[in-house]
């Protein structure tokens, strides 16, 4: 294996590299690991920090939505579906079910897949897999979530009866009518 010559600062950190994959698949940002460290089971700081890498606040800025999920031992192509349903203005009732049971199952496969992020015995690899895939989950979550109302008619309605009853409790309040009954009794 090629060793190149560190900074005596650095000697003690090297990236973890596999020496016939392509540079940009060995090594990102923030990947340093031990010198001896080739692999094993993820160390306690490890996982704290893969974990952290899923709960970050702009964890799915710039993250893809993986071709295809194995969710509960089924192959789902979810970026097609994704695209899919996102082409649509407006998602038909029919279509509705089909979206909020894909956003249950892919609730369940991110659960899962943070739990054995937390507790699995994970090889530091596995934990970069599993953190890719649950930042996946999360952008094509993100994306189902950000659909249209379907029923526009039925929210048009809530909205006109919201702003009534705000209109009403107004009125109310500015002609004193509220609190007529309060002052009485006094």
């Amino acid at each position: 294996m090629f060793r190149p010559e560190l900074p005596e600062a650095v000697t003690h950190l090297q990236a973890f590299v596999t020496p016939d994959a392509p540079l940009a698949q060995r090594t990102r940002p923030g990947d340093f690991l031990t010198v001896g460290d080739r692999g094993g089971d993820v160390k306690e700081y490890e996982r704290k920090q893969l974990l952290e890498r899923v709960e970050r606040e702009g964890a799915t800025v710039g993250a893809d939505i993986p071709e295809t999920i194995e969710v509960q031992g089924e192959e789902v192509d979810l970026r097609e579906f994704v695209f899919e349903i996102k082409r649509r203005e407006t998602v038909p009732a029919g279509e509705r079910d089909r979206v909020d049971q894909a956003k249950k199952n892919l609730r369940r496969e991110r659960l899962q897949r943070k739990q054995r992020l937390e507790d699995g015995e994970i090889s530091r690899a596995e934990g970069e897999e599993l953190v890719t895939a649950i930042v996946g989950i999360d952008r094509a979550l993100n994306a189902l979530e950000s659909l249209g109302p379907t029923d526009i008619e039925g929210e048009a309605q809530a909205k006109e009866a919201a702003d009534r009853k705000r209109w009403m409790s107004f009125l109310k309040q500015a002609l004193g009518r509220e609190d007529a009954g309060k002052r009485g009794r006094l």
